[in-house]
């Protein structure tokens, strides 16, 4: 069939048209007129009949499409629905998966400690002290004993490490959910269950066991009376038992210090490498309430025997060579924790006390290289973390003495200003010695020797904690002031009994014979010093000093520029030598001096009112005017400002 057949409608391709019944009649020949005519008419009624039958099948499929749609939408939602049904019970299957993988992942590191409920005796039970309420009591105790235990070791550190989940396990019938956890965490885990009884002694007392585990647990006894008592000598006996680097330090802030150090030197010999490492630390912490901060660096260069790279170690040791006014010995210490703070071992410290620990080590790194504004970013950083074992006052007392070292006397006085009062010794003593240096540095003397009488009664509370501060900081400031002041008897009378070993001394002794003018003995101590600390630029600048102060600019000049290779970002030595490129009628070159070192400390009035004086010289005198306006707003000494007033009307 052509295409055009194909497209016709039913009745023409039936071969039924009237065209087609002519001839068909004309074909018939003989055949009757009226035969012809009836086979036309029934012709036409077929095909009438037949496009009639078309029409109605199109109405019943139109009568019929929404009732089909609707079929095969119901059979899409049913699909949908199977699917969706199929979806949840795998969604519900791999709930029960993850919920039954969570429980056995944390039932395998449960590492809590849980108390069982005590045995006790009818008669204690019932006046209301059962077995339930011992176990009760006896973790009050232990919680109370580790919050009271202040340490910068990080928890997770410990081997047998409990933290702050502590629980009692109450005795139930039937398997809860709970019960099934438990039995989970004892198959799988690591939890430490205590159990113990209290009962009595057959002569009228009670005796009191508390057991780690199934191991052995001594037994405390007395009268019903010391219950109290006896309860806690068996919570520190499992404090002992199970959290040894604690339980010493708990000891030795409750300041039974021969116990704690008995406690130190039993995981020295019987514990891990990491645990005889901070028990040297700890050793040397007790050291230094003793006085004897040789005994405490011998501890802490023990514990980095035992864990090489230690940080912890370190961070205490660059603290003891400081107190010992030991520069380079610092300095090496600041420098081996820099190097060491990010390595695996620094994990065993608290975040929070190692993220502050290493900003104070960039801030002392850079104030054992002269750096002062370095320090005081370092501390600003530092001081936007949270508080830990209130370092704030720390970082707030190095912020006083940086500024001073900068010579900033605004600076200085704004952080005093926002400083609370405060009548906590340790705080008190901390501040005082920041205010001595201070007022040493700023020619405060009266302040000075108001803040001795503060402070000198305080030092003899500490005892000899304190021997080393007034010997090794106080002394051999208080004398370098007399000498200042023109007292010599009493500046050589105190120095002398100053230790050898100590840098500050050392330097101390050298502006006392510089104030005398002996130059020789000024000279002797401060090269001295500067062989002893190859890497600090202190004696080296203080000797440049004390050389332009006798008028020998050659001679201060080569000091100050090996200070300065030292101490690249040191102000002090750039403006002395600038100050003796005066001296040798350079001052155009002094002028770079002075511009380079107003980089590093530019609120120091001294240091204006030498370069304007230099610009003067030069024949500047608008920037010279510019200068000693700076000058005249900043902090100067009397002397300074007479020379100040000299200038501005020359």
């Amino acid at each position: 069939m052509s295409d055009d057949e194909e497209n016709r409608p039913y009745s023409d391709r039936s071969g039924a048209t009237a065209s087609d019944g002519a001839a068909a009649a004309l074909a018939l020949g003989a055949a009757s007129r009226d035969k012809a005519d009836r086979f036309l008419a029934e012709q036409a009624r077929l095909a009438e009949a037949q496009a009639e039958f078309v029409r109605l099948q199109a109405e019943d499929f139109r009568d019929e499409e929404p009732v089909r749609r609707r079929i095969l939408k119901l059979s899409h939602s049913s699909a949908l629905m199977k699917v969706a049904f199929e979806v949840a019970l795998a969604l519900v299957a791999l709930l029960i998966v993850v919920i039954v993988g969570s429980a056995l992942w944390s039932a395998a590191h449960d590492d809590g400690l849980v108390i069982e409920s005590f045995s006790v005796p009818p008669d204690l039970a019932n006046r209301g002290l059962t077995g339930d309420v011992v176990a009760a009591r006896l973790l009050d105790k232990l919680a109370q004993m580790q919050a009271q235990t202040v340490s910068n070791r990080a928890a997770s550190s410990y081997a047998n490490n409990w933290g702050s989940d502590i629980k009692v396990q109450i005795p139930d019938t039937g398997i809860s959910i709970g019960q099934a956890y438990e039995y989970l965490a004892q198959w799988l885990g690591h939890e430490t269950h205590i159990s113990g009884e209290v009962y009595r002694d057959g002569k009228g007392g009670i005796s009191v066991t508390a057991r780690v585990g199934s191991d052995a647990s001594p037994s405390f006894t007395g009268t019903d009376a010391d219950f109290e008592k006896l309860l806690q000598q068996a919570a520190e006996a499992v404090y002992q038992r199970t959290q040894p680097y604690r339980y010493a330090v708990y000891l030795g802030n409750r300041n039974r210090n021969a116990e704690s150090e008995a406690a130190y030197h039993t995981l020295i010999e019987n514990g891990s490498s990491l645990d005889r490492a901070w028990a040297y630390v700890g050793l040397s912490t007790l050291d230094q309430l003793h006085g004897d901060l040789p005994q405490a660096v011998r501890d802490l260069h023990a514990s980095l025997a035992a864990r090489p790279g230690f940080v912890m170690a370190y961070i205490d040791l660059s603290n003891d060579e400081s107190s010992q006014q030991h520069d380079e010995a610092a300095l090496d210490a600041e420098r081996k924790l820099a190097q060491f703070g990010d390595a695996d071992q620094a994990s065993s410290i608290d975040h929070r006390g190692l993220a502050l620990a290493l900003l104070q080590n960039e801030a002392g790194l850079a104030n054992s290289l002269g750096d002062y504004t370095a320090q005081l970013a370092a501390q600003r950083r530092a001081e936007s973390l949270p508080d830990f074992l209130n370092q704030y006052e720390v970082l707030h007392d190095a912020d006083m003495s940086a500024y001073a070292f900068l010579h900033d006397g605004g600076g200085f006085r704004g952080v005093l200003a926002a400083m609370p009062p405060t009548r906590d010794p340790n705080t008190i003593i901390n501040r005082s010695a920041n205010l001595l240096t201070v007022d040493f540095l700023f020619a405060h003397w009266a302040a000075l020797k108001s803040n001795e009488v503060t402070l000198l009664p305080v030092l003899k509370s500490f005892g000899p904690a304190a021997e080393t501060f007034h010997d090794r900081v106080w002394a051999p400031i208080d004398a370098a002031a007399a000498a200042i002041a023109g007292d010599f008897a009493t500046a050589n009378r105190e120095i002398a009994s100053t230790p050898a070993d100590c840098d500050l001394c050392l330097r101390m002794r050298g502006r006392i014979a510089r104030e005398e003018h002996r130059w020789a003995a000024s000279g002797y101590w401060y090269a001295m010093l500067s062989a002893r600390t190859p890497s600090v630029p202190f004696a080296d600048t203080e000797w440049g000093q004390m050389l332009l102060a006798k008028g020998d600019a050659a001679g201060a000049i080569a000091k100050f520029q090996s200070a300065h290779a030292k101490g690249p970002h040191f102000a002090d030595p750039l403006e002395g030598w600038g100050e003796a490129l005066m001296m040798q009628n350079h001052a155009d070159l002094a002028l770079a001096k002075f511009g380079e070192a107003a980089g590093y400390a530019p609120n120091w009035g001294r240091l204006h009112l030498k370069w304007g004086e230099a610009l003067l010289y030069t024949g500047h005198k608008d920037e010279a005017r510019r200068q000693f306006a700076i000058a005249a707003r900043l902090d100067l000494m009397d002397s300074e400002k007479a020379e100040l007033a000299r200038a501005s009307h020359g």
